[in-house]
């Protein structure tokens, strides 16, 4: 079900996004078991997000397509880069940062690129040849474990990597769609319950695989646009939308794979036979699996006990017999 903000509420567009952060049961149209929530077209886009792109390094190489300036913690511009031009930046193990931009050096307790023009990016890279293009800018602060640099970018076009990165290009466009969707409601969540002072994400699949405009296309581009602040929720809040390459046959209740039951993830049938991971195998040493299966003594083999033929796959249940303790 489809409901634009400038339905249900009077509150200026701009501070819609985060009203819905906070809105749960207090909205009466929010009650349904699950509703896809579209948010006034474009502005989503207002949100930035902090992605963790290095973390706990000695140094980072930050640098602009475009002319930028190098801010310190107190705003003031420290240095000029030109268009492709980078900046070393480097723990003094102390919870400074060093910086030297060849004719001066400076020591700050944090460090901002911001490219000009709309077109501007920001690279981030421990090398200059690892290095990658972000849109959005840069800040780099110290950690108790040297430094961390952060993307600070627009959701929406957060997602014109994500999806991309997440999913082939080439795949049509309503399947690009539905994991703009997902996407977008995973990044929501985590921001509203997993961030910390520094980052809301960082940039692996750990959170959602985003590597910049590397990854970015026409076609993630023309989905994100198309769901332009779609989010899933559940009892008006915004779900834990995890995603998965594949299932082999079956997905998993929540509790099953992590503790928390959650109600709208609950254990289904996939359709996903044609995956190239739907089938896989993995060898283990008899030590191997008493190490990973402890209490029960040592495990000398798996029997299967019960196939199960309603699943997509050819799966059993097993049962370990272990060599007990004498």
């Amino acid at each position: 079900m489809f409901m634009t903000a400038s339905q249900t509420t009077s509150t200026p567009a701009t501070r819609w996004l985060q009203t819905l952060l906070r809105l749960g049961k207090q909205s009466w149209w929010l009650t349904l078991l699950l509703w896809l929530v579209s948010l006034t077209p474009a502005k989503a886009a207002e949100l930035e997000l902090r992605v963790a792109i290095e973390q706990d390094i000695s140094s980072v190489i930050v640098g602009s397509s475009t002319p930028a300036v190098v801010k310190d913690a107190e705003g003031q511009v420290v240095a000029r880069l030109g268009a492709s031009q980078a900046v070393e930046a480097r723990s003094d193990g102390n919870g400074a940062i060093l910086i030297d931009n060849g004719e001066q050096s400076y020591r700050t307790g944090q460090l901002w690129v911001e490219p000009s023009g709309e077109s501007g990016l920001v690279s981030i890279g421990t090398q200059v040849s690892n290095s990658k293009w972000y849109r959005g800018r840069t800040l780099v602060v110290p950690t108790s474990s040297g430094l961390t640099a952060v993307n600070y970018v627009d959701l929406e076009e957060y997602l014109y990597s994500v999806v991309g990165g997440e999913m082939p290009t080439n795949w049509s466009l309503e399947a690009l769609k539905a994991q703009a969707v997902a996407a977008r409601s995973y990044a929501l969540y985590q921001r509203q319950s997993g961030a910390n002072s520094v980052f809301d994400m960082g940039d692996t699949t750990r959170w959602q695989f985003y590597q910049g405009v590397e990854e970015e296309a026409p076609s993630t581009i023309a989905a994100v646009n198309a769901t332009a602040g779609q989010v899933l929720t559940h009892e008006g809040q915004i779900i834990n939308a995890v995603f998965h390459s594949s299932s082999g046959g079956h997905t998993e209740n929540s509790e099953d794979v992590w503790v928390q039951a959650l109600p709208y993830l609950r254990a289904v049938q996939d359709y996903d036979t044609d995956a190239p991971v739907f089938q896989w195998q993995e060898t283990f040493s008899a030590n191997q699996m008493s190490a990973r299966i402890t209490g029960i003594g040592t495990v000398l083999r798996f029997e299967p006990v019960q196939m199960i033929s309603d699943r997509a796959s050819a799966e059993c249940e097993s049962s370990a017999v272990p060599e007990l303790a004498k």
